[in-house]
């Protein structure tokens, strides 16, 4: 199924109007998930309790015709209960494979940070590859696969923080974030006698998804705009203010985001202005400033790349 940069864009319209049915006041926020629906990319809701990151979660999963599944993290989830186990089946006298709760296409992984280090780790190989090993054997996963995972940054006791390599592999950590007293009152009235969420329907397939990824694939970037793109992830790595700058795979990241947000604005190549707009929900997380761990400090990458975007020479439109 080929699909144009003009279905794209209609698709990501009809997309944010169902979701905002239920997340009411976050456009920019549906927006950028609707983005990495379109890059395959993982997404990271970060905010404090209350603000609908789960909501968010599952709205995107029902406005999507594919399969489902909620795993609640916590420090007693086992690793094979997310890829799967080999048991013994007596009736049949042989070994057979259960499949764990990743073998889906959108998995809500509910506060994550609650897992220990090795379940956090489970998920490693299916994000960034999209398969599973058990016991010497490689299962591929369905595709689209997308993890939707949550955390709660404030409340420290009884989490573990995600490692440097567990974060990269997020496409995008978003914040949700307190809503303004108009869409906090339209909410009290949409709440008033069932949630919105339960009349959420399907307005896209897997295969739309499928479609939509490789249009976006095919959108043009100048030589100009790869360069600044890689300017930008360079300006990390040489900061005086930074430990750990952009890895390659977040200078892939940033162009793949660029990518998406130029056909979801209905146009087959990339304006530096595309670029500046994702930048931040793709880049904060994958840098670690001096004096800080990764997890301590989300506004001092924020502050930096804001320097780094404002100093550097971005590229005139041809």
């Amino acid at each position: 199924m080929n699909m144009e940069i003009k279905e794209v864009a209609a698709l990501a319209e009809k997309l944010r109007g169902n979701v905002s049915k239920v997340i009411i006041g976050k456009d920019d926020v549906i927006d950028k998930v609707t983005l990495c629906l379109f890059c395959g990319g993982h997404i990271l809701l970060e905010d404090i309790p209350g603000t609908g990151k789960t909501t968010m979660a599952k709205a995107f999963a029902r406005s999507l015709s594919c399969d489902f599944a909620r795993v609640q993290f916590t420090p007693d989830l086992l690793p094979s209960e997310l890829t799967g186990i080999n048991y013994y089946n007596q009736k049949e006298s042989e070994f057979e494979f259960k499949p764990g709760s990743v073998f889906t296409n959108i998995l809500l992984g509910d506060e994550i940070n609650r897992a220990t280090p090795r379940t956090q780790s489970s998920l490693l190989e299916c994000m960034e590859e999209g398969q599973v090993s058990v016991d010497g054997k490689t299962y591929t996963l369905a595709k689209p696969f997308l993890v939707i995972a949550t955390q709660n940054p404030v409340e420290i006791q009884g989490t573990f923080p995600l490692p440097e390599a567990q974060l990269d592999r997020f496409f995008m950590r978003l914040s949700m974030g307190y809503p303004d007293g108009d869409a906090e009152s339209r909410m009290l009235l949409n709440l008033a006698e069932s949630h919105p969420v339960e009349a959420v329907e399907p307005v896209a397939t897997g295969e739309d998804i499928l479609a939509a990824q490789a249009a976006v694939r095919k959108v043009k970037v100048s030589e100009a705009v790869r360069k600044y793109i890689v300017s930008i992830a360079d300006a990390t790595r040489h900061s005086d203010k930074v430990k750990l700058g952009v890895s390659p795979r977040g200078t892939l990241a940033l162009m793949r985001a660029s990518q998406a947000k130029a056909a979801a604005s209905g146009r087959d190549y990339v304006l530096p202005d595309d670029v500046k707009a994702v930048a931040l929900d793709v880049l904060c997380h994958r840098i670690i400033c001096k004096g800080f761990s990764i997890s301590q400090s989300t506004s001092a990458p924020a502050e930096v790349l804001g320097v780094i975007l404002n100093q550097l020479p971005v590229p005139k439109e041809n």
